[in-house]
């Protein structure tokens, strides 16, 4: 399973935690929500969509058919969804949160701290799980894209309010304000590079449904 759609990523990953020490974890959850000043390596970073941890006692795991489970730990499950590729998330995170990481996954059996990061990777990968299914709307933007196209839209309904009252010398003078104010943000939203053998893979299972959507505007568009 690729993870892939568009320019985002799913992340899924389950640690086993150690009962004893557990409670110190949501200890610490608290204190990161209070202060979220302390994150601001993690709040900084624009790649990243959502990040959450959470933690799963061992008489909480979801019963789905299996029985009731008898398990020796606790589990954290971490999800996030970012723009990019894995490796630039992990080395982001790593490089950002270095400490942060370390709190967060300190009661994780095996942790080998964030730093160095190939260790960190290693744990990473063994204990991710795949994504089944990913929605994601908006798959040919990333975050900094649709954040670009918001603010190109309230310019444009500014303009368009300006047209209406403005005299022609006032609304030259309006619009080429706005094209300044906006112009970093006049960018083509659409899929980036091939990061990986995944995400060509996932691009090439995407194309069919690409192809019949645009055949089904084009004909909207002649009707």
């Amino acid at each position: 399973m690729s993870n892939v759609a568009g320019k985002a990523y799913a992340m899924n990953v389950v640690t086993p935690s150690r009962p004893a020490v557990t409670w110190i974890n949501r200890l610490l959850f608290m204190a990161a929500r209070g202060l979220p000043s302390n994150l601001m390596g993690l709040l900084g970073l624009s790649l990243i969509h959502f990040a959450r941890w959470v933690i799963v006692k061992r008489d909480q795991w979801p019963d789905l058919g299996q029985g009731k489970e008898s398990l020796d730990n606790d589990y954290m499950l971490f999800c996030s969804n970012f723009n990019g590729t894995w490796d630039q998330y992990i080395d982001a995170f790593s490089d950002g949160i270095p400490n942060g990481l370390n709190l967060f996954w300190y009661s994780a059996s095996k942790y080998p701290l964030s730093i160095p990061i190939t260790p960190f990777k290693d744990y990473i990968t063994y204990n991710q799980i795949g994504t089944d299914y990913y929605y994601n709307a908006t798959p040919g933007s990333a975050q900094r894209d649709i954040k670009s196209a918001l603010k190109v839209y309230d310019q444009v309904l500014g303009l368009a309010e300006a047209h209406g009252k403005d005299t022609p010398e006032a609304f030259a003078k309006a619009f080429n304000a706005a094209y300044l104010e906006i112009q970093n943000d006049l960018g083509d939203p659409g899929f980036g590079p091939v990061a990986s053998l995944d995400t060509e893979r996932a691009d090439v299972n995407r194309l069919a449904y690409v192809e019949a959507a645009q055949a089904c505007f084009t004909a909207k568009r002649g009707a």
